[in-house]
């Protein structure tokens, strides 16, 4: 026979205050715990989302960024003749090589400076990438000193607004336009023309080529064809891949460091889970011994203080998900350690970690309430029914 649920309701109604604390401070552990998953979360989104699935990378062999790299033009044009590169309308591949360089520029919010990537792409480059669009101004025209800027590095650094201008490799340059580009990694980036970036930066080679293949599933192919051609010196990864290791380090730094807070936190509001059930059985002594009276086993009394520290959970890390929702709609901006540079991306709540704040404060009720519920069910009924 089991222990009505709202006989543990009306006890947690009861005791408002006790409860209150408890579900405010598991809530709160829980926040912080959200908010961390999120952060790291939103960070991974952010460059995986700057990856196209049809879409392949090229570095020089053994560079694990394109800051390191470098691809000679000899090489660029036989990759150009890999027959799994998708063709435009006039016949030519879409392939296109790109500088990558990172510039210094100061902040909007305090003037302190702070690296931007500047990327030096193509007509092509646009055209791989369908997600990123003109959302103000123009284009750059070719030949000129003109780039265009994405939306957040606009709002965050100065000279990037529109006809603001940017000295870079010992030129000035203009901005004539804002593109967005979906939430990826590409809105923290400048872009212009890579022929007027290569001498005004002095990179003679580009940093990596992208390809946009006719078929992704023939990767393998030539992935196998491309390493066992000796004249070429380059690694070919899918885009979606490469971007995604670039964001695995800081990702695993912000949740060691965020998780490692949580569990300072978690300490506390186990305590006040603890607190709670022990007060709340010193109170109901006669009445533990009342049910076991009425023929509840020990395993319903155990049961039944056990409900009571999971609603309180349940109750407190839906709190702490419902506040940690609302961070979604700020941006935040963090040093990508593969770049050396700003990114600015938001948080992300998915389903998988509202599932894994969820079961995170149960666990947290689960340990605090175990000790006093155990208690509760040990109670002799004698001494239970005389209130000791």
């Amino acid at each position: 026979m089991k222990i009505p649920v709202s006989y543990n309701l009306r006890n947690l109604v009861t005791k408002k205050l006790t409860t209150g604390l408890t579900v405010l401070g598991i809530g709160l552990v829980v926040f912080v715990f959200t908010a961390v998953l999120m952060l790291a979360e939103g960070f991974r989104k952010t460059l995986v989302s700057t990856g196209d699935p049809n879409n392949v990378i090229f570095l020089r062999k053994g560079s694990n960024a394109e800051l390191n790299s470098g691809i000679p033009r000899s090489q660029t044009n036989i990759l150009k003749t890999q027959p799994e590169a998708l063709l435009l309308e006039d016949g030519r591949p879409l392939i296109t090589g790109e500088v990558v360089v990172v510039n210094n520029l100061p902040r909007r919010a305090d003037g302190q400076p702070s690296n931007v990537v500047v990327r030096g792409v193509s007509a092509e480059s646009i055209t791989l990438r369908n997600r990123v669009n003109v959302v103000e101004g123009r284009m750059w025209r070719p030949g000129t000193s003109e780039i265009i800027a994405g939306r957040r590095v606009a709002e965050k650094f100065k000279g990037c607004g529109i006809g603001e201008t940017v000295e870079m490799g010992r030129r000035e340059w203009t901005v004539v336009g804002l593109f967005d580009a979906g939430g990826s990694s590409f809105d923290s980036e400048i872009w212009g023309d890579v022929d007027q970036f290569m001498p005004a930066f002095r990179r003679p080679v580009f940093s990596s080529l992208t390809m946009k293949m006719k078929d992704p599933s023939q990767y393998e192919v030539m992935k196998a064809r491309i390493e066992g051609d000796a004249r070429l010196t380059v690694d070919v990864t899918p885009e979606i891949q490469f971007y995604e290791e670039q964001s695995q380090g800081l990702g695993l730094f912000i949740k060691i460091l965020g998780l490692t807070v949580t569990i300072i936190f978690s300490f506390g509001a186990i305590t006040g889970a603890v607190i709670t059930m022990y007060s709340a059985v010193a109170s109901r002594v006669k009445e533990i011994g009342t049910l076991r009276a009425l023929g509840f086993k020990r395993r319903n009394i155990l049961a039944s203080f056990m409900a009571e520290c999971i609603l309180l959970s349940i109750v407190g890390g839906l709190l702490g998900v419902f506040f940690a929702f609302f961070l979604q709609f700020i941006n935040v901006s963090t040093t990508n350690w593969a770049t050396f540079s700003e990114v600015v991306f938001s948080f992300h709540l998915s389903p998988g970690i509202l599932f894994g704040s969820l079961c995170f404060s149960v666990i947290m009720g689960l340990i605090g309430g175990f000790a006093p519920a155990a208690r509760a069910a040990r109670l002799p009924v004698v001494n239970a029914l005389r209130g000791q």
